[in-house]
């Protein structure tokens, strides 16, 4: 929908679900296979959320994540990248598909067969949510403290808008970067270095 050349995104759709419904997780993820052409979170305290599909910007924003860090992943070799179509049951029993999300290896490795082909039963250890037109700030942040509360390692927090990046560590103020040229994953993800003017400019559509 476009309005004075701006694109705008769709708000998700909330539904409320208990205390009629209380889907565990094998259901909720049956529920998500039935509406296999929906991209769908649930929170911890059980509504569903339905997200509209991504507009061109974010969706080639973040395949050019996707690529970056699987690239990465691929020669550093310590974990598996997850694009946003990837379910993981938190914890708390959200159950959340970042952007991007890494897993090291030896946690992988734990899952048995039949985990692995459901939602993925932990936090990742590295996330990424990279803000889209209709995304509110308050939410994300909210969505970035979760992920850090359920073990997450660290977050990035990327926002085209005001071209800030809010990182989140256990422990520690998240941190607000200012245009940068760069973003490092040191020292959870070694040797990545995240290219951020370049994400920016795919999704401006400058070449």
């Amino acid at each position: 929908m476009a309005h004075h050349g701006t694109l705008i995104e769709h708000e998700p759709l909330i539904v409320h679900t208990r205390p009629a419904i209380d889907m565990d997780d094998e259901q909720f993820f049956q529920f998500c296979r039935l509406n296999g052409d929906l991209q769908i979170e649930r929170t911890a305290e059980g509504d569903i959320i339905i997200m509209a599909p991504e507009a061109g910007s974010s969706g080639r924003g973040n395949t050019q994540l996707t690529v970056a860090f699987g690239l990465w992943a691929e020669r550093d070799g310590t974990g598996q990248v997850f694009g946003s179509s990837t379910g993981f049951n938190l914890p708390n029993g959200a159950t959340r598909s970042p952007d991007v999300a890494w897993v090291r290896n030896e946690r992988l490795d734990a899952l048995t067969d039949e985990q692995w082909q459901r939602f993925l039963p932990l936090c990742p250890d590295f996330v990424l949510e990279l803000r889209s037109p209709s995304d509110s700030m308050g939410a994300l942040h909210k969505k970035m403290e979760e992920y850090r509360e359920n073990g997450a390692r660290l977050g990035w927090l990327l926002d085209p808008a005001s071209k800030q990046v809010h990182i989140y560590r256990p422990g520690a103020a998240v941190e607000i970067v200012n245009e940068p040229a760069t973003l490092s994953g040191e020292p959870l993800l070694r040797g990545f270095l995240l290219d951020v003017p370049q994400i920016w400019a795919v999704m401006e559509r400058k070449r």
